[in-house]
């Protein structure tokens, strides 16, 4: 192997032991993590809001400030991919799985269970607004302007500056040369920790779906032995694809991941209530909207029994922050050329009407499934788990049996693709930054990905898995609020290109 640096050993040294834990000691670890993210949600719930917003504040100040107007790159450099290429790599490294697997469980899980703050009563008609609204917001603004963040930095330093593509070289005005030592080195197996995990989570996820959804068409029993099953059979996919390369596996399967989600979302708009559907995307666009800074700042603090909130909000606050090295590194990878404003509102607008489409659609047929008698939260509930609500919903349509073995294919190839293209940032992360990791090194991520997943699904399924995400991405919340302060300093710096005025004759 070559090019490998202090980074690659110490974080494969931990991710080692966390594994060697998991297997020797599975009760113990799950108990021991548990602790750690209880103490986390319950002391820090108001850090992670505060950072999430914050974050989202910045993004939108970029957006307007004369700062929008540097490349992420020379001034005059075109961008590398055009939009459809760029916006299927967005969608399938930021969360494809994730909204396959919630997109209908989600809207249902808040129907039933409304947030107490909300003072609705569980599945009337205000309640299934206030479902659509929480689910646009944990899908919207918020994940995207956290990815925003971290891809921008990257980007701006590593294509403007020629610094390294890692997440410590964003630190050089800041901390100078001391980002090539001990703290540079720290940063960055940071980082590689906070993906492993973050990843981790949504493969295990997304193996829980696929083992749902074959349970579902085969009657299958949806066993750990399976999904250990499937993650050994798609790890195998994923390694094969990882080998070809960023312009061939990655890009080809993130084209067909957007085809495959727009054909399953064009079959249940017109299949289901089509006018209900629509109807409710644009009342909770607004009411979303409306209602942002309120859902911003949300704790339940004065109704201590009330947990709504840290199973919710701040898990998935915490889940983004831990996605967002790998997606940062890998947006800020194909993002080369394009102005900061445009990549700020492509990044944070384009993916989040997409997010609030796709609920309004999965989530709004639950809804009206579960209005009309057809039980689909107890469907949930009997088969173990969030998995099977997609396929309890597209069962009840004609045509149900093959959209449900479309969606199998659809979540294998979000997984096929999250897992490479994170194969791909964790080589660039401990090779110092190279855009075309060595194929070995993805091999050695490749696995340990996998075996870290494995070791979740097997210590305390997917409770386990939420449980290191939040754990994760506490640090990295630290580094990011730096990451912020860094990159204005560079950019006070800069010299504003002139806003172009167009010519009319």
């Amino acid at each position: 192997m070559k090019k490998l640096t202090p980074v690659f050993y110490i974080s494969l040294a931990i991710a080692v032991a966390f594994i060697l834990w998991g297997v020797i000691a599975p009760v113990n670890m799950e108990a021991v993590t548990t602790e750690i993210q209880g103490f986390l949600t319950n002391q820090f719930g108001w850090f992670y809001l505060l950072a999430a917003t914050g974050f989202l504040a910045f993004a939108l100040f970029l957006i307007v400030s004369p700062w929008g107007r540097i490349k992420l790159g020379k001034q005059d450099e075109e961008p590398e991919y055009n939009y459809l290429t760029w916006f299927s790599f967005l969608f399938t490294a930021g969360m494809g799985i994730g909204l396959v697997f919630w997109g209908a469980a989600e809207p249902i899980n808040h129907f039933m269970y409304p947030p107490p703050a909300e003072g609705v009563e569980p599945g009337d008609q205000r309640a299934a607004g206030v479902a659509l609204r929480y689910s646009f917001f944990h899908w919207g603004l918020h994940p995207w302007a956290i990815y925003s963040i971290v891809a921008l930095v990257l980007a701006y330093f590593k294509f403007r500056k020629d610094s390294p593509g890692v997440v410590s070289a964003a630190f050089q005005p800041l901390l100078g040369d001391r980002i090539n030592g001990g703290i540079g080195t720290t940063i960055n197996v940071i980082v590689v920790f906070a993906t492993i995990f973050g990843v981790a989570t949504s493969l295990g996820f997304g193996t829980a779906q696929i083992g749902g959804g074959m349970s579902y068409m085969f009657n299958l029993e949806n066993t750990v032995f399976l999904q250990l099953t499937i993650i050994a059979v798609i790890t195998v996919l994923y390694m094969i694809s990882s080998q070809t390369g960023l312009n061939k596996g990655i890009k080809i399967l993130s084209k067909t991941n957007i085809y495959l989600a727009g054909l399953l979302m064009l079959f249940l708009l017109f299949s289901g209530p089509t006018n209900l559907i629509m109807n409710s995307f644009t009342q909770t666009l607004g009411s979303y909207l409306q209602n942002l800074v309120r859902m911003s700042f949300q704790l339940d603090t004065f109704n201590p029994e009330a947990t709504w909130v840290e199973g919710w909000t701040i898990f998935y606050w915490a889940w983004w922050i831990a996605w967002a090295p790998f997606v940062g590194t890998f947006i800020a990878r194909v993002s080369r050329g394009r102005t900061i404003r445009e990549f700020v509102i492509g990044v944070i607008a384009v993916p989040a009407v997409f997010g609030a489409l796709w609920f309004s659609v999965f989530g709004g047929t639950a809804i009206s499934l579960q209005t009309e008698g057809v039980d689909i939260l107890g469907i949930m509930e009997a088969g173990g788990g969030e998995e099977f609500a997609l396929f309890a919903v597209l069962q009840q349509f004609n045509f149900g049996l093959i959209m449900s073995g479309i969606a199998v294919l659809l979540i294998a190839s979000f997984f096929i693709t999250s897992a490479d293209s994170a194969t791909f940032v964790l080589g660039m992360q401990t090779t110092n930054g190279t855009l075309n990791p060595p194929n070995n090194v993805k091999f050695v991520w490749g696995i340990v990905q996998s075996l870290t997943a494995a070791v979740l699904l097997w210590s305390g399924g997917l409770a386990a898995l939420q449980t290191a995400s939040i754990i994760a991405a506490f640090p990295f919340t630290i580094i990011m609020i730096f990451m912020i302060f860094s990159l204005v300093k560079a950019l006070r710096a800069e010299k504003i290109p002139p806003r172009k005025v167009k010519k009319y004759e």
